[in-house]
């Protein structure tokens, strides 16, 4: 089987999605002749033309708002927010119109707009271009959220988003993007709401998100030798999350660690932890553990801003303290 990168897959389904259906459009900084600060939609221009790339201004809750209305009339936008940080000046546009029209319209309209941005702690990008903030959207009814970790999943979530006719945030982390991996020629596409078994164990549960996913498995790799066996879980979405898999998971192991790079209060983990406890406490031998990046603003010392990740050393520490409950 073929390997290409993480955004070479995305870019082959959004290449095809545009060729068959003329009313998907992208929208973004840089977009067009360009091709995308992170080669998002590299020799797109060429085959379709600036109708349908159009390069912005740096205005995001005027695009954004456009791209609402267009969505409502009928037309499929994706609008590329290069780093995702920069949602947030689009914030009312998307929670008080985008993530509530189909509510409002009682059906009658759709909201088919794909939100795309990297995301992520890498290459001294500071604190303005450095945030995930995925917590806050699946906090907000409406949104479907999805964090791929390889690029075969990105290929196969990313027909799942053009598809849609819901809004769907797809985050791609920057230190995942131009990694390679076996990807097939053909369509596929994996559904939200359905988690990987990256690898299988028996003593402890892992559920990592996004980049967590590699260098946990980094980790367990290493734990393995003292023949420890941790089983890990990819959720792939944040929303609809897959607590289904998560619950088995832990029913099996009996002990869990949710491992994400975002900031600890209000986070995924803390869902995930209330979720297990309301549904599988009984399954439990030990308390839940998270492993978090730091709750602070991000450094741009590359030394400073590695210290506040989890690494696969952090991570099979917390995985030995967890046993050792």
């Amino acid at each position: 089987m073929r390997e290409i990168t993480f955004m070479e897959a995305t870019r082959e389904v959004l290449a095809a999605a545009m060729e068959a259906d003329p009313t998907i459009f992208v929208v973004g900084e840089g977009i067009g002749v360009r091709g995308g600060n992170f080669a998002t939609t590299l020799g797109l221009y060429e085959r379709f033309g600036p109708e349908r790339l159009r390069d912005t201004p740096i205005s995001e809750r005027g695009f954004v708002g456009m791209c609402c209305g267009a969505a409502m009339t009928g037309t499929h936008p994706v609008v590329d927010f290069m780093f995702l940080d920069f949602i947030l000046d689009a914030m009312g546009e998307l929670i008080n119109q985008i993530s509530k029209i189909q509510y409002m319209s009682s059906g009658r309209l759709q909201m088919p707009i794909l939100l795309r941005g990297c995301i992520g702690i890498g290459h001294a990008a500071a604190t303005h271009h450095s945030g995930s903030y995925y917590p806050i959207f699946t906090h907000i009814p409406g949104f479907r959220v999805v964090i791929p970790s390889n690029a075969y999943d990105a290929k196969g979530l990313f027909a799942t988003a053009i598809r849609s006719t819901d809004p769907v945030l797809f985050l791609e982390h920057k230190s995942l993007i131009f990694n390679k991996g076996q990807v097939p020629e053909e369509d596929y596409a994996i559904p939200f709401g359905q988690a990987r078994i990256a690898r299988e164990g028996t003593d402890c549960t892992v559920v990592a998100i996004g980049s967590m996913v590699d260098k946990t498995l980094e980790a367990c790799g290493k734990l393995a030798a003292d023949g420890i066996s941790v089983e890990v879980v990819d959720p792939r979405t944040v929303a609809p999350l897959d607590m289904d898999t998560i619950l088995a998971s832990v029913h099996k192991t009996g002990r869990l660690l949710i491992v994400d790079e975002t900031f600890q209060p209000c986070g995924i983990g803390a869902e995930v932890a209330a979720q297990v406890v309301d549904r599988g406490f009984d399954d439990l031998d030990a308390p839940i553990r998270r492993l978090n990046g730091a709750h602070a603003p991000t450094p741009y010392s590359p030394p400073l801003e590695s210290a506040i990740v989890p690494n696969p050393q952090s991570i099979a520490q917390s995985i030995r303290d967890l046993l050792a409950e």
